[in-house]
């Protein structure tokens, strides 16, 4: 009896399951157990098997082939971030099993890829519409997972590796483009400057027609007899000489004091 215990413990096998991790248990007599395993060492018996999932979220590189709209075919290296539904790891497990990124995320992610990709040119996908791509398979994928107890959580596209003529001419395009750019803003700020100038010119002009309409004959000859009276009232020595009748000037012009002997 002790030889028979000692031989099954020997034949035990152990089986950890670390943080972020659970476990479920297949017998050989009663297959898969409903109970999830949380973190801990567990005793097997080694006609049993503990499959542990990782239930934290996770990411895989993928290399892909794809083709533009114009049918030029791409490398392009993207990777998908992933984690597994915990409430629905017991599904997972009867459904598809521990190879789930192979049999449901690989071959959907490429199918998806291809499809999306196949809308765009190499110049959209290489420089302006990354971001739009990236999305679009993201939102596409996470509906075809719908169900199989997975969640997508992003899609991201790292490196686009295209001819490398294509490619210079992209980068050509691009730089021309914003020159373009560039000399349209320096327009737009000629143009406002322009206006600005003319506007300031038009106030000028406004603002002379204004005072040259207020000044009346009456106003002028009363600013006259202002500036005789100033003048009278200044000590310095001076010669005055007023002009007669409406119209003439009123000059005035110091007088130097004679020099000292």
């Amino acid at each position: 009896m002790k030889t028979a215990c000692c031989l099954l413990l020997l034949s035990t096998a152990c089986t950890t399951i670390g943080p972020g991790h659970a476990g479920l248990l297949w017998h050989a007599t009663s297959g898969s157990e409903s109970h999830v395993y949380g973190e801990g060492l567990y005793s097997i018996a080694p006609w049993n098997q503990m499959d542990v999932y990782d239930l934290r979220s996770m990411n895989r590189d993928e290399k892909l082939t794809v083709i533009a709209v114009n049918g030029l075919a791409m490398q392009l290296d993207a990777s998908v971030r992933y984690r597994i539904v915990p409430e629905e790891l017991v599904a997972l497990q009867k459904e598809i099993g521990p190879r789930y990124f192979e049999t449901i995320l690989e071959p959907m992610l490429r199918s998806e890829a291809r499809r999306v990709i196949g809308r765009y040119t190499p110049e959209e996908l290489y420089s302006t519409k990354r971001d739009v791509i990236e999305r679009e398979i993201r939102e596409e994928l996470k509906t075809k997972i719908e169900g199989r107890h997975l969640m997508l959580e992003a899609v991201l596209i790292r490196n686009i590796e295209l001819p490398s003529a294509i490619r210079q001419a992209i980068d050509e395009k691009l730089a021309a483009e914003q020159q373009v750019l560039k000399m349209k803003y320096e327009l737009d700020i000629a143009r406002a400057q322009s206006e600005q100038r003319r506007i300031e010119a038009q106030g000028i002009a406004d603002y002379n027609r204004t005072v040259t309409s207020s000044l009346s004959p009456q106003i002028l000859e009363f600013q006259r007899i202002q500036e005789l009276s100033r003048l009278a009232q200044s000590s310095n020595s001076k010669t005055v000489v007023i002009g007669e009748g409406e119209g003439h000037l009123l000059l005035t012009q110091p007088v130097s004091p004679p020099p000292a002997k």
